[in-house]
């Protein structure tokens, strides 16, 4: 209870009230069922439970406590500070690096102290935002202008923008961190399907610093390219280029060899590509890929069902630059192709060729002894290897560390006795619907001290 002696109170509460109303606080309030905010650490979800989704909303800041000597408490002694009060700053900033986004802006209610250091711009690196149901574009829009209250109309803190499942992002909010996120340097947009080639353009054209990008699922998304307007702009000593290293185009079922051949001769600097379920690229597209990106250390082209040896041997010409290779179920390869790879990518860490039934133990072989760093191999679903290839993988390959041979109907416990007593250092063995004896895999944990085996025996414990 509080005893007011004066009318004086009322107008000096009065008066602090509007002072205290008149600094925003910008919080993001969700309900706890729905899917909310987070950064680059952690994740929560939160929601309005006025309009039924997600949404940012301003708010004022805690008020600091009355001090005025006209209000004193009824008999209730003065709490003792908090445990966590006492901690210094820079170590409350460190706890506060942990949190997700929407809980980090409760934080900013507490207290006014709280406040400042939870809009300390060393803790606003990254938004992550994750969420069918959530207004994704409007708390871009909210957060956006909170971290550029300092620097109108420019987020300088701000380096990784991470929105994942988040259907209701649209170009707008694309727009929104492209105008105001110019040191944006990663940006995740994966299963947002309604954002288009339009807005991605703007992104790589207002954000020159930005090195990754994921768009994976993005369906309308066909190709990655200046605007024209950037491009115009540009000195013909830059050229067209765009500094992005990393690009995930998983799942862009519209990418062809023409959007291939654009992405290529403006991202040269492109080291990581992955371009899965892209069915519709071919042989000419790898092409051109090679041509212009010639320091790409990762590639996928799982499951484009064009690729051939032709492909592979396009491939090749990246050379000892190649450390790992997905053609996982491209039904055209055969032993050309892994011959080619072998001949040329000696420094291949990584290669999952499953379900190309087109390689048998010779193309096997040739990759054993010329690809002796492989750590990881894949050969599941290869019907025609078999105990000859594991011979010659083992004798070559000493470094192997995982390999799958899930439903190879020609290996037999035989191969993998071979390969426990060469590669010691193997840590993973898959030997799903093999027919292998029991015995043989009590060899393999007797070798490789610390192989997980996932067989469908069960008798092998």
């Amino acid at each position: 209870m509080v005893l007011l002696s004066s009318p004086l109170y009322m107008l000096n509460y009065s008066d602090l009230s509007m002072r205290t109303l008149s600094t925003p606080s910008p919080a993001l309030i969700c309900p706890p069922a729905l899917p909310g905010f987070q950064n680059g650490r952690g994740s929560s979800t939160s929601s309005s439970s006025i309009t039924g989704e997600t949404v940012a909303m301003v708010h004022s800041p805690p008020p600091t406590r009355l001090t005025h000597p006209l209000i004193r408490l009824a008999s209730r002694p003065q709490k003792e500070q908090a445990s966590i009060d006492r901690l210094p700053d820079h170590s409350m900033v460190q706890i506060f690096s942990f949190l997700p986004t929407n809980q980090l802006c409760r934080c900013a209610r507490v207290c006014r102290r709280w406040y400042n250091l939870a809009w300390d711009p060393r803790l606003w690196r990254t938004i992550r935002l994750t969420g069918e149901t959530i207004n994704v574009d409007r708390a871009l829009k909210v957060l956006t202008r909170r971290l550029c209250q300092d620097t109108p109309n420019v987020c300088l803190m701000l380096e990784t923008v991470i929105v994942s499942g988040c259907r209701r992002l649209t170009d707008r909010g694309l727009y929104t961190i492209a105008q105001c996120c110019p040191e944006l340097r990663r940006l995740e947009v994966s299963g947002c399907y309604n954002i288009s080639n339009e807005a991605v353009f703007d992104v790589v054209s207002l954000c020159p610093n930005l090195e990754h990008l994921d768009v994976s699922g993005c369906s309308k998304v066909t190709c990655i390219s200046l605007t024209r307007e950037a491009s115009i702009k540009l000195s013909p000593l830059h050229g067209k280029q765009i500094s992005i290293r990393y690009l995930d185009m998983t799942d862009c079922f519209v990418l062809e060899d023409e959007g291939l051949h654009t992405i290529a001769a403006h991202c040269t600097q492109l080291t990581h590509l992955y371009l899965r379920r892209c069915v519709r690229l071919t042989d000419e597209g790898l092409r051109y890929l090679v041509i212009y990106c010639t320091s790409i250390k990762e590639l996928s082209v799982s499951d484009c069902r064009f690729v051939s040896d032709f492909g592979l041997r396009e491939i090749a010409k990246l050379e000892s630059r190649l450390r790992y290779l997905s053609i996982a179920h491209c039904g055209r390869i055969t032993d050309v192709g892994i011959r080619y790879v072998a001949k040329y990518c000696s420094k291949l860490r990584y290669l999952n060729a499953r379900g190309c039934e087109g390689i048998t133990d010779h193309g096997v072989e040739y990759l054993a002894k010329n690809c002796t760093k492989l750590k990881s191999l894949d050969i599941g679903k290869c019907p025609l290897v078999s105990d000859t290839g594991l011979e010659s993988l083992a004798l070559n390959c000493f470094n192997l560390k995982r390999l799958s041979l899930k439903s190879c109907e020609s290996i037999t416990g035989q191969g993998l006795q071979i390969v426990a007593a060469n590669c010691f250092d193997l840590q993973m063995l898959n030997v799903q619907d093999c027919e292998v004896s029991v015995e043989a895999l009590r060899f393999v944990k007797r070798h490789c001290k610390r192989c997980v085996i996932e067989h469908t025996n069960p008798a092998f414990f």
